[in-house]
């Protein structure tokens, strides 16, 4: 058994990260998988770097005095609501052991390969550090350009504009069998039950818009490559308009822990036996 506990956008919310700590400590999964919108929002009340610096660290250390050598294998990767600045003090927690940054890096559980990646396609919202064109320099309407809004650390102005994420997917997966491989992402494969957004009979300039926010590029790659399990979050609303949270593309399990509630949604993932994954409100 390699159980997996899987969370995402929780947005610097300390009492879901409380009640993930405090299922850790009951549970003792071996792993941990937190996909993207870790911070607390710009707005929030803390500075820049407190909640990585203060309370995050000091939380996890707490788990890890109290598990010894039961602490999990601690896997992050950032969203498109997190500053890219704060990846140095997310580097400083995994100097420390604490954790490990997958975005375009590889690890193992057990026997199964891992793989992050934080992009998503362009968006209304103006932080673009983890924006990226899809499969083509194509714009929704009432998006903004990844080469418009503002970056937290300087971008190669060559990449902006033509980096698109399939590119990045295929650099990241390479020629490697994906048959047990659990792909770690923040947005969701585009026309699912999991991109589902609350836009139904909107528009911009007369032109409605689409209520699938996925990435194009994500499914076409789960289509292509077909990993075991695809995890996502990104589209807080979609569980409750899709009623699921949960899909399938071919062999591959999708699995959805975005969240519209008050709740942490927790998603159980035992990657031996994925179809008996549970995912839990607390």
């Amino acid at each position: 058994m390699a159980l997996c506990f899987f969370v995402s956008d929780l947005h610097g919310r300390e009492d879901r990260y409380e009640k993930l700590f405090a299922a850790i400590a009951s549970e003792r999964p071996d792993a941990v998988l937190i996909g993207g919108d870790l911070l607390a929002h710009a707005l929030s009340r803390r500075k820049p770097g407190d909640f990585v610096g203060a309370f995050l660290r000091s939380r996890l250390e707490e788990l890890r005095r109290r598990l010894g050598e039961a602490y999990p294998r601690v896997l992050v990767i950032l969203g498109n609501d997190d500053p890219r600045c704060e990846a140095d003090g997310l580097g400083e927690l995994a100097a420390e052991g604490l954790l490990a940054d997958l975005h375009m890096g590889r690890t193992t559980i057990a026997t199964f390969d891992v793989f992050g990646y934080a992009c998503v396609p362009p968006t209304p919202f103006l932080l673009k550090d983890w924006e990226r064109w899809d499969v083509s320099r194509h714009l929704e309407p009432g998006c903004v350009s990844p080469e418009e809004g503002y970056r937290t650390v300087p971008a190669d102005p060559s990449d902006v504009r033509y980096g698109t994420i399939a590119r990045d997917l295929a650099i990241l997966a390479g020629e490697a069998s994906l048959e047990h491989a659990v792909m770690l992402f923040h947005a969701p494969p585009h026309a699912t039950m999991l991109d589902r957004a609350a836009l139904d009979g909107q528009r911009v300039d007369y032109v409605p818009l689409d209520p699938h926010l996925g990435s194009i590029a994500i499914r076409r790659f789960i289509e292509e490559r077909q990993p075991l399990v695809s995890l996502h979050g990104h589209v807080h609303e979609s569980a409750r308009l899709t009623g699921a949270w949960q899909d399938q593309i071919g062999r591959t399990h999708l699995f959805s822990a975005a969240h519209d509630g008050p709740e942490l949604a927790l998603v159980r993932l035992d990657l031996e036996h994925p179809a008996s994954t549970t995912r839990d409100l607390i």
